[in-house]
């Protein structure tokens, strides 16, 4: 009999294998200061652009008084408990009222943690005889759902409506069979390439196919709609939006989710959402904290506007400096480049060590081999100085990418790992 954990020693995973060369920089960086549009990275000053704060909350002293006084006032556990045993509040009642009130839904439903939140809304929203048809680019969250599914399930290639009615097609027939219904899963911005999920078109298929739609929208939750509430409200079909689900790690610059529906199907999840019976409920910090960050969504509208001058000027600058920034329709600001993994390496630290640049790296497996994707978050504390002195760094090392001396840097490396 084999040990499992000899595979484990063996094969170290398509990421894992470069562990000795990466952690602590690439991977595992450790930001220092307070969250903001520049922190510290080993001792230095870098612009950060990896920070996932679109509306600048995080450090305002308003946020940090009510996080801090509520604190003070109840410390880090209360409530304790499940919310159906013993750790449910009013509170926690107002803020599941005010989320879907600003979603312009019936009913919501809150999350202690995003991430485990929309795991087990799939697998609650669906029985062995249903069948799921999601984006092939759902984030690992929704897969990782869609696998405590027990039926079957399929994926259409990314935003491409012509294959999810080839998919629907499949699972009609399929769910004639079994007497099952269909879910379909996209995303209101999918957070690696930027670009919204085509709800409006997929929505549209309703009214050829009998199916429900779920959608996470926690890249859009606060960044789009006239309003902030979202992808949906953006693209003028929230209504048509079956179960909508946001997270409060964004734009809320904090933790926790929360579900958004009609009163029924909310109902029924509260009584059959594992993650939510079986743990413990979101701690009063958590909520008292979001109840006041909601309320600047609400009535700082400045807020997403300084957002988004920040994110036309960087995409804008870097479409004129004839950078690959994809077909981003969201503040997500891709830069693409082609190079190897040793050569990103490189890059990245000329990036950071010389040019004072903090943005994250993305490689092979999560895309293709032949590309180095530079992902970056603009928000508004970001200035028209941290975007200027951005586009001539990346210019610079686009440069010097092109000229081979990323890959002179990195042969020794390179070797090692047989690339």
């Amino acid at each position: 009999m084999r040990d499992i954990f000899d595979r484990i020693i063996e094969n170290k995973g398509p990421l894992g294998k470069w562990a000795s060369q990466a952690e602590g920089y690439f991977v595992f960086p450790k930001l220092e200061g307070p969250i903001s549009n520049r922190m510290k990275f080993q001792g230095k000053e870098v612009i950060t652009w990896s920070i996932n704060d679109y509306l600048g909350l995080a450090n305002l002293p308003e946020i940090k008084k009510i996080d801090g006084d509520t604190a003070a006032e109840y410390g880090a556990a209360y409530p304790m408990g499940a919310r159906m045993m013993s750790g449910h509040t009013e509170f926690h009642e107002q803020l599941e009222q005010e989320c879907a009130a600003f979603v312009d839904k019936e009913a919501a439903y809150l999350l202690n943690f995003g991430y485990q939140g929309i795991m087990s809304a799939i697998d609650a929203l669906v029985h062995k005889d249903d069948i799921i048809v999601y984006d092939v680019d759902c984030h690992a969250c929704i897969i990782d759902g869609v696998r405590l599914h027990m039926g079957k399930r399929f994926t259409f290639k990314h935003n491409d409506i012509e294959s999810l009615e080839v998919n629907l097609e499949r699972a009609t027939k399929m769910a004639e069979q079994t007497g099952g219904g269909i879910l379909v899963i996209s995303e209101g911005v999918f957070g690696m390439r930027g670009q919204q999920g085509k709800l409006k078109e997929i929505v549209a298929l309703k009214k050829k196919y009998s199916f429900r739609l779920l959608v996470d929208d926690a890249h859009g939750f606060g960044t789009l709609g006239k309003t902030g509430a979202g992808a949906g409200q953006e693209q003028g079909v929230q209504d048509d939006i079956d179960v909508y689900f946001a997270t409060f790690a964004k734009s809320m610059a904090s933790i926790g989710a929360f579900l958004a529906a009609d009163k029924e199907i909310i109902d029924y999840l509260k009584y059959n959402l594992r993650s939510q019976m079986f743990a413990k409920s979101l701690p009063m910090t958590y909520v008292k904290g979001a109840l006041k960050r909601l309320d600047m969504l609400r009535t700082m509208p400045e807020l997403k506007e300084k957002l988004w001058e920040n994110v036309n000027a960087l995409q804008n600058g870097l479409k004129e400096r004839g950078f690959d920034i994809g077909t981003t329709t969201s503040c997500v600001t891709p830069v693409y480049l082609n190079g190897s993994i040793p050569e990103a390496m490189a890059l990245v630290k000329d990036l950071r060590e010389n040019y004072g640049i903090f943005c994250s790296i993305v490689v092979y497996p999560v895309i293709p081999k032949g590309l180095i994707l530079l992902r970056m978050i603009p928000t508004a504390t970001h200035t028209l100085e941290d975007i200027a002195i951005t586009l001539d760094a990346f210019s610079g090392i686009r440069e010097r990418l092109e000229n081979g001396t990323y890959k002179r840097l990195s042969a020794a490396v390179a070797a090692a790992m047989g690339e």
